[in-house]
């Protein structure tokens, strides 16, 4: 399955890379028009494409730095199995979600500056739906893993 998404990765990157590339050659075109309105809108169309790549830089080096996270403290035996009963939709049943939370919330609590517990409570906020949550609680990890660990 991992070799399927890191397929649909490339993909959306490169037809990222393509659409960037014909939005600059618009951006060129309006830009060579001379004209302040079509300059300005130009410039505007210019930068979409570069503000998007590096948007998507970000995310996948986020994306890598939690993967190597998760296959660390797996490797640890720290990552969490899925203990959550399951609603027939596939959703956690919320009482326990909620429950998981908070003993993954006393985990933080007691050792806020390592990562691993920040690591499985964005886990648990993820498995409560609460997807904000759980990147924040993630950029926590990968900000304190990158903080106390060596490279």
């Amino acid at each position: 399955m991992r070799m399927k998404a890191q397929h649909v990765v490339a993909l959306l990157v490169v037809l990222l890379l393509v659409y960037a590339a014909s939005l600059g050659e618009h951006g060129v075109l309006l830009v060579r028009d001379g004209r302040p309105v079509p300059v300005v809108l130009g410039v505007a169309v210019l930068l979409l494409p570069v503000v998007g790549i590096v948007l998507v830089a970000a995310e996948l080096r986020f994306g890598r730095r939690v993967e190597a996270l998760g296959r660390r403290l797996d490797a640890e035996g720290g990552l969490p199995a899925d203990e959550l009963p399951r609603r027939p939709s596939g959703r956690a049943d919320r009482a326990a979600a909620d429950q998981l939370y908070q003993r993954r919330r006393a985990e933080v609590e007691a050792s806020p500056e390592d990562w691993r517990p920040w690591f499985r409570l964005a886990m648990a906020y993820d498995d409560a739906g609460d997807r904000t949550r759980a990147r924040k609680a993630m950029r926590t990890a990968v900000a304190l893993h990158a903080a106390h660990e060596p490279r």
